[in-house]
């Protein structure tokens, strides 16, 4: 039976349609909703609409769920609609009347905000630690290889003398920004939405505190109308740091691609990182870094979609943000794959000094030797006329 299921017959055309992805998503979810659930048990029979003994039966069942789902083992049909409901099924299933007042002082919209709102800060805490530690490598990175020279470009023509550690450094610092980013937003995610209902409260006493603190939150989203509204902007917030990140591995692929061209190999991807033509048997192709290049445009379009879906609604809870969920389902495990296989391919790459050397070319210097003659005396136009002139191409007879 569905939370809404009043005794009249659902089309069942409209019901699957409706249903939508929700069984499938919401596999991912299930250990936060039993989790928000044994919070809200707790806080009900604090409040003494729950006797204890009926508070301990609940927790063990929603511990039982929660391990079956571990296991691959609880599934949500599209009868079930989605997790809130195939739990709530198997909690009367399993203990009769105590199971159908779970649902007592909430609303499946709370609760759906509730376990998304957990499983973002877990994944973002998994986004961080491997940003961490991809930053540890680039480090290590710099720190063997960092004073090798390399030649700086601009519009993809040598423009001036650098080196692998100020090149390597430019990653470091853009990942530091995605980092500040997703602290910020980790600080917009821990509110607790927990007991705010279909967005207008509950006409019930509810301890909102005591939820918050027994689901690890600072503090409470205090105003209950506008969790309903942040569903939407928030995934959008979230999609738009996970776009940041990935441009940054966008940035970065890109560099690689184009400074392991043969012609140049100022650094080399083992044999083991690369793929092969099916007709062409000396090819090394870097398909995994053009891979990681392909998915930031994904992620943009994820972000796009999301933003988009939830803009010309008037204010509270519409169907339309049902389908906010799959993007950053989605969007998670590109980031996260994306983070181990960069940092797993700079663990690996190999710099070729000799090439690097061989590339500081006269030319990156032209702007050092207009520097030499302004020290001179020579005014700055002047000197830049004249080392101009000397690396203008002849005209060709």
């Amino acid at each position: 039976m569905r939370l809404w299921e009043k005794g009249i017959s659902i089309d069942q055309k409209i019901l699957a349609f409706t249903v939508g992805e929700d069984p499938r998503l919401d596999q991912a979810l299930i250990v936060y909703d039993c989790r928000a659930s044994k919070a809200h048990a707790r806080m009900l029979g604090a409040a003494g609409i729950l006797t204890g003994e009926e508070v301990d039966a609940l927790c063990r069942v929603l511990e039982e769920i929660a391990a079956l789902a571990r296991e691959g083992r609880f599934s949500i049909d599209t009868v079930h609609e989605d997790v809130h409901t195939a739990i709530e099924h198997y909690l009367t299933q399993k203990l009769g009347d105590t199971g159908k007042k779970i649902h007592t002082a909430r609303s499946r919209n709370d609760q759906v905000v509730t376990a998304l709102r957990l499983f973002y800060r877990d994944r973002l805490w998994g986004v961080e630690k491997r940003m961490q530690g991809f930053l540890k490598g680039l480090a290590e990175f710099s720190q063997r290889y960092g004073e090798t020279p390399l030649p700086g470009y601009s519009h993809t023509r040598k423009a001036m003398p650098t080196t692998i550690k100020v090149w390597v450094g430019a990653f470091q610092a853009a990942l530091e920004d995605d980092l500040f980013l997703l602290q910020a937003l980790q600080s917009l995610l821990d509110r607790c939405p927990a007991g705010t209902g279909a967005g207008y409260g509950v006409p019930l006493a509810v301890d909102r505190e005591f939820l918050a603190r027994e689901l690890g939150f600072s503090r409470i989203q205090e105003n209950p109308l506008h969790v309903q509204n942040s569903r939407g902007p928030l995934e959008g917030n979230l999609l738009h740091l996970l776009s940041n990140i990935q441009l940054t591995l966008n940035r970065l692929a890109g560099d690689l691609i184009f400074f392991t061209l043969p012609e140049l190999g100022f650094f080399e991807l083992p044999e083991a990182l690369t793929t092969g033509s099916s007709i062409m048997p000396q090819k090394k192709n870097p398909d995994v870094l053009e891979l990681i290049r392909g998915y930031a445009h994904r992620l943009l379009s994820l972000e796009m979609e999301v933003r988009t879906l939830s803009t010309n609604l008037i204010s509270g809870y519409h169907r339309d943000l049902q389908l906010t969920k799959g993007p950053v389902l989605q969007a998670f495990p590109i980031v996260e794959q994306s983070l181990e296989v960069m940092a797993h391919l700079c663990q690996n790459l190999r710099v070729r000094p000799e090439n690097c050397r061989r590339a500081m070319t006269p030319e990156l210097y032209a702007t050092e030797q207009v520097y030499r003659l302004v020290k001179q005396g020579i005014p700055f136009r002047e000197a830049y006329r004249r080392i101009a002139q000397q690396f203008r191409e002849e005209p060709e007879t």
